[in-house]
C-alpha cells in the first residue's frame, strides 16, 4: 500500500505523496463541496506560512477547538508543518475545560468556530493566550453557498469582536501563499499531537505523541486492510470526533494517506448520514456501538439505501451482539472491531478475512506488545483467563506534566515500561484479544468479577429494551450488589422489572444476575454517545451514603 513508508516520516508525508501522484482526486466532500488533494495541500500550506508569519514555532503548543471539518484537518496539518503540536479539543467544551487545558498544555493560540470564540474570548484572561485564529463553518463554501445557506438560517454564525491578537482564518489563507518554510523534525522526538483524555476517570491528563508513534500504528494497519480496501476509488463517511485518537487515525489510515474520499459530517446527524452513504456511496464507515443502535432505531430507515457499504467498524465501547445482528441483517456485511487508546495509540482491528466474532479484537499490531496479568498482583495469568491488559510500545510517553498519574498509569516490568490499560480482556493461545469490560465497569459480586458490559449486552437483547446499564452497588456483605437501568422502547407496554430479570436468569450465570431494577427514560451519555456508567455509580454510591445510618 501506498500510505506510510516508514517510520521516520513524519505525519503529513503520507498526504503528500498522494497528493504527488493523484492531484486532481477529490480528497474531501463538505457540505456538498468538494476538495481536491491539490486544493487540500495548498490550503495547508498556506495555513502553515501564515502561522510561522504570525510568530509561531518549532515546538508551539496550538490548540485545535474545531468541529468535524476541512479548517481541522487544514489545521493538524498546517501547525504540524512548521514544527508546531496542535492541542484538539472537544468543540463543545466550556470555557473552564478549554482554559484548564489551555494552561496544561501551555497552548498560547486557538483556532475555534466563530459560535464558540465567546468561549475563548473568556478563556483570554484565566490563559497564556496570545492570539486566536476563527473560522465559520463555511468560510471555504463558495460565495452562492454562504448566502443560500445563511438566506435559510443553516448556517450558524457568531459575533467576532476584532482586536489585538484576533485574525480569521479566511484572511490568512488569501494573504500568505503556499510556501511555508522548511522546518526539520526528528520524527522519533517531535511531538505529532497532544491528545486529552474524557476525563471520564478524574481530571483530563494530556497524552502526547510523536510522529513516529502515530505513523507506526497507520504503518500495522495498512498490512490488516491490504488486498481489501482499494486506494483511490473508496468513499470514507467521517462521523467519529476527529479531536479522538480512533478519529483521526481512521481518517488517515483509510482515507488521506491512500488517496480516497472523505465525507465529513459536522454533527452525527443519524438521517444526514443515512443520507450521505446513499448520495455519495459511501463505503468505509466507522461509529461508536450508539450510533449504530440510533441508525438501526430511526424510523426512517426503510427509505435509504446502504448497499454500497462495504467495511464497516465499532470502537470505543462493548458493541452489543443484538446491534450486530440486526445491522448484519440489513446491509449483508458484519461490524469489524477497531481497538484504540489514547495513551498507546492504535493497537488491534479485527482482520477482515474473517467472520467477526462476538467481542473479538483480533491480534496487537505489530509495534505493540501485550500481556494479560492479574489486576492485583500484576503477575502473568493463564491463557483464556480473564485479567488487565498491559501495552508496552518504543513510543509510549509519560502524561503531559503528570508525574503522580504517570506513576499510577504506568509500570516497569521485565525492564519494560508498560501501559495499563484498564481493559479487561483474555487472551488465547493464538494471541487472539477478546474483550471483556472496563476496568472501572467491573462489578465485584461475591468474590466474582462480573462484566457490566454483559448484563447490558444480555437486557438489550429484550425486544422491549433500547438502553441499559449494569453498576455496583456497595453492600460490606456481597462487596456490591448488581443493579440495572433499563430504557424501554417507545411504545413498549406491559414490561415489568421480574420479567426482565427473568430473562437475564435463563441468560446469565444465577451470579450475574441484578438483583434489582430501575426504569427510566434515559441515560447519560458523552460527547462521543458513551454511556457514562460513572454518572450512574456515583447517584448510587450517594444514594447508599444518605442511606447509611448516621454514627
Amino acid at each position: 500500500m501506498k500510505g506510510i513508508h516508514s517510520y521516520d516520516e513524519e505525519m503529513i508525508t503520507g498526504f503528500e505523496r498522494i497528493t504527488a501522484n493523484s492531484p486532481d482526486k477529490t480528497a474531501l466532500i463538505f457540505l456538498g463541496e468538494k476538495f481536491s488533494y491539490k486544493e487540500l495541500k495548498e490550503l495547508i500550506y498556506r495555513f502553515a506560512n501564515a502561522l510561522y508569519e504570525l510568530g509561531v514555532r518549532d515546538n508551539d503548543k496550538i490548540m485545535i477547538y474545531l468541529p468535524n471539518c476541512p479548517q481541522w484537518i487544514i489545521a493538524f496539518f498546517g501547525i504540524q508543518k512548521v514544527g508546531a503540536v496542535p492541542v484538539p479539543t472537544s468543540p463543545i467544551y466550556t470555557p473552564s475545560e478549554i482554559s484548564f487545558q489551555l494552561n496544561d498544555s501551555g497552548a498560547k493560540t486557538i483556532i475555534c468556530q466563530d459560535t464558540n470564540f465567546v468561549y475563548v474570548k473568556e478563556a483570554f484572561p484565566k490563559t497564556s493566550l496570545k492570539r486566536a485564529i476563527v473560522t465559520n463553518i463555511a468560510d471555504l463554501l463558495p460565495w452562492w453557498k454562504k448566502i443560500i445557506g445563511r438566506g435559510f438560517d443553516r448556517i450558524p454564525q457568531g459575533n467576532v469582536e476584532k482586536g489585538e491578537g484576533i485574525y480569521f482564518l479566511r484572511d490568512l489563507i488569501a494573504k500568505y501563499p503556499a510556501n511555508p518554510p522548511k522546518v526539520e523534525i526528528n520524527p522519533g522526538e517531535h511531538l505529532a499531537y497532544i491528545l486529552y483524555t474524557g476525563g471520564t476517570t478524574g481530571t483530563p491528563k494530556g497524552v502526547p505523541g510523536t510522529h513516529s508513534s502515530m505513523v507506526s500504528g497507520l504503518k500495522d494497519g495498512y498490512d490488516i486492510i491490504d488486498g481489501h480496501l482499494s486506494e483511490g476509488d473508496m468513499t470514507y463517511l467521517v462521523v467519529t470526533p476527529l479531536f479522538h485518537h480512533a478519529g483521526i487515525s481512521m481518517l488517515l489510515q483509510v482515507g488521506l494517506t491512500l488517496g480516497n474520499q472523505a465525507v465529513i459530517m459536522p454533527l452525527p446527524l443519524v438521517d444526514a448520514i443515512l443520507e450521505a452513504i446513499q448520495k455519495y456511496r459511501v463505503n468505509i464507515f466507522f461509529g461508536v456501538p450508539a450510533l449504530y443502535r440510533m441508525i438501526l432505531e430511526n424510523g426512517r430507515l426503510d427509505l435509504f439505501d446502504l448497499s454500497s457499504l462495504k467495511y464497516c467498524w465499532s470502537g470505543a465501547d462493548v458493541l452489543p451482539n443484538e446491534v450486530f445482528n440486526r445491522f448484519k441483517k440489513l446491509t449483508h456485511r458484519p461490524i469489524y472491531q477497531i481497538f484504540c487508546s489514547t495513551e498507546a495509540g492504535q493497537l488491534a482491528l479485527s482482520p477482515l478475512d474473517q467472520e467477526p466474532v462476538e467481542r473479538k479484537l483480533g491480534k496487537l499490531i505489530p509495534s505493540k506488545k501485550g500481556k494479560v496479568v492479574d489486576p492485583e498482583s500484576l503477575e502473568p495469568i493463564s491463557p483464556g483467563e480473564m485479567g488487565e491488559l498491559l501495552i508496552t510500545s518504543p513510543f509510549l510517553q509519560d502524561y503531559w506534566n503528570r508525574s503522580e498519574e504517570t506513576a499510577q498509569s504506568f509500570v516497569i516490568l521485565d525492564d519494560k515500561k508498560w501501559y495499563r490499560t484498564g481493559d479487561y480482556v483474555r487472551m488465547d493461545g493464538n494471541g487472539e484479544l477478546y474483550f471483556v469490560d472496563r476496568r472501572a465497569d467491573i462489578i465485584k459480586h461475591e468474590g466474582y468479577r462480573v462484566s457490566a458490559s454483559e448484563i447490558e449486552a444480555v437486557l438489550q437483547d429484550h425486544e422491549a429494551v433500547i438502553g441499559a446499564c449494569a453498576v455496583g452497588v456497595p453492600d460490606p456483605k456481597v462487596g456490591e450488589r448488581i443493579k440495572a437501568i433499563v430504557v424501554l422502547k417507545e411504545g413498549a407496554r406491559g414490561i415489568g422489572a421480574s420479567e426482565l430479570i427473568a430473562w437475564c436468569r435463563e441468560r446469565l450465570t444465577p451470579y450475574k444476575v441484578p438483583k434489582y431494577l430501575e426504569f427510566r427514560d434515559m441515560l447519560p451519555k458523552s460527547k462521543m454517545g458513551k454511556l457514562l456508567r460513572r454518572e450512574i455509580r456515583e447517584e448510587e454510591r450517594l444514594k447508599t451514603e444518605e442511606g447509611a445510618p448516621k454514627g
